[in-house]
């Protein structure tokens, strides 16, 4: 499960009001960089985590870089701005904005059928329980997903961990093995039913590495030349990228795994060095980069800057905001939003949850409306507040993702009284 780079949802609660005077509502404000390094320091010397860092950007200039703790505890070396992160399921906007690069050069359209790119999606069918044999009983969907459902979430697919009638033939093909190309990926991901019927729920899913590939069937390049070329070399993203050189081992922090008494103990590192020194073919989509702070804020400022950075356009204007517009139906009910309600007032976009309004109880996290974001399993996130002119990135390697983390590092950026109205 740790290779699909589940980032789990949540915001949980914080001490904060939600109603505050109206001359709160709609104030700037400037990121308290003590706080912040007060709350990473606080964080390492409690035990939360091992490490951390966080880079804050606002108002066309760096605000804060703060780091805390050490990157290796078994090497005591500490967590630096050079540190190379795993971000997992923050691959995911990277992926999107590949995709979307195509879009706007008219290689295919988001309400186009998947099947038109993806022959192998053609009569897709939606499990509806198990019948007598053992296997899945399947029905026609009501439509066949679109290329749009697949930036969304709302395809129907799965992820292989829902226990429902679907998974039984995950199970069976085991489609994100490492030992799988992305084409092969793809042909067993479409013999995997349905969950449900297309555009009718939000299961986060491995509907991003459908997108990885249909960024190599559109561009005719492997998915990772593609977004070397494409994004990570005109954004100056030196240090990222998917496959690494034994030489990286001396940079990269490690994982550590959260125990039931609280300890923190570093996960072995078999897995990942053979999927990135021994060959394997699998370049996912949805999980796999691994970058530095310095790296992902360039990737950040692009989305921020609406699609340009330093002289390179990656996308237009117009296409950063349909991503970061939320697009979810209204008729997809909370329940069938499965956890991603957690993560505060708002929906999806494509491949990025968007806050739609300001925080609506004192429980959940601040933000901004108009933000948009995603995090990645071992307790990374970022987000992009075009309201405040600011874009952040916390970086941490902790498993399992640790909601009440992400919500007081929020306090420490923004301040208890943030309301989440930006300024007029």
């Amino acid at each position: 499960m740790l290779r699909q780079g589940l980032a789990l949802a949540g915001a949980v609660g914080l001490a904060a009001c939600a109603t505050v005077p109206a001359s709160v509502e709609s104030q700037a404000f400037a990121p308290d960089c003590p706080a912040i390094d007060k709350f990473l320091e606080n964080t390492v010397m409690e035990g939360r985590t091992v490490g951390a860092s966080t880079l804050v950007w606002k108002d066309g200039r760096e605000a804060c870089f703060e780091s805390a703790g050490l990157a290796s505890r078994e090497d005591n070396r500490p967590f630096a701005r050079d540190t190379l992160l795993q971000i997992f399921s923050m691959t995911k906007p990277v992926t999107g904005v590949a995709l979307m690069q195509l879009w706007e050069q008219g290689r295919f359209g988001l309400d186009d059928p998947l099947y038109w790119h993806l022959p192998e999606y053609k009569g897709l069918q939606v499990a509806t329980g198990i019948g007598s044999d053992g296997k899945p009983v399947l029905r026609d969907p009501s439509r066949p997903p679109t290329v749009r459902d697949v930036l969304r979430h709302t395809a129907g697919f799965s992820y292989g961990d829902s226990g429902e009638p679907a998974d039984r033939v995950w199970a069976t093909v085991d489609p994100l093995s490492a030992d799988n190309t992305l084409a092969e990926f793809s042909e067993k991901m479409a013999m995997v039913p349905l969950r449900a019927d297309p555009g009718t729920r939000w299961i986060y899913s491995a509907s991003v590495d459908v997108q990885a590939r249909l960024v190599e069937v559109l561009s005719g390049m492997t998915f990772d030349e593609y977004v070397a070329a494409n994004l990570f070399e005109p954004l100056g993203m030196a240090d990222s990228g998917w496959k690494r050189e034994s030489s990286d081992l001396g940079r990269l922090a490690r994982i550590y795994l959260a125990g039931e008494d609280g300890g923190l103990e570093p996960m072995p590192r078999e897995d990942w060095l053979e999927a990135n020194f021994a060959g394997k073919p699998m370049t996912m989509g949805g999980s796999g980069i691994v970058t530095t702070v310095d790296d992902y804020m360039r990737f950040a400022r692009m989305l921020l800057n609406e699609g340009a950075l330093d002289g390179a356009r990656i996308l237009e204007p117009a296409t950063i905001r349909l991503m970061s517009t939320d697009t979810l139906d209204p008729r997809i009910s909370p329940g069938d939003r499965s956890w991603l309600t957690g993560k505060g007032t708002g929906g999806f976009g494509l491949d990025f949850f968007v806050r739609t309004a300001p925080p609506m109880s004192a429980d959940e996290n601040r933000g901004t409306v108009g933000e948009f974001f995603w995090d990645g399993l071992p307790s990374m996130l970022f987000w992009v507040d075009p309201g405040q002119d600011m874009a952040v990135v916390f970086a941490t390697q902790k498993i399992p993702f640790d909601n009440a983390l992400h919500r007081d590092f929020r306090i420490a950026v923004y301040g208890t009284d943030y309301a989440g109205v930006p300024p007029e």
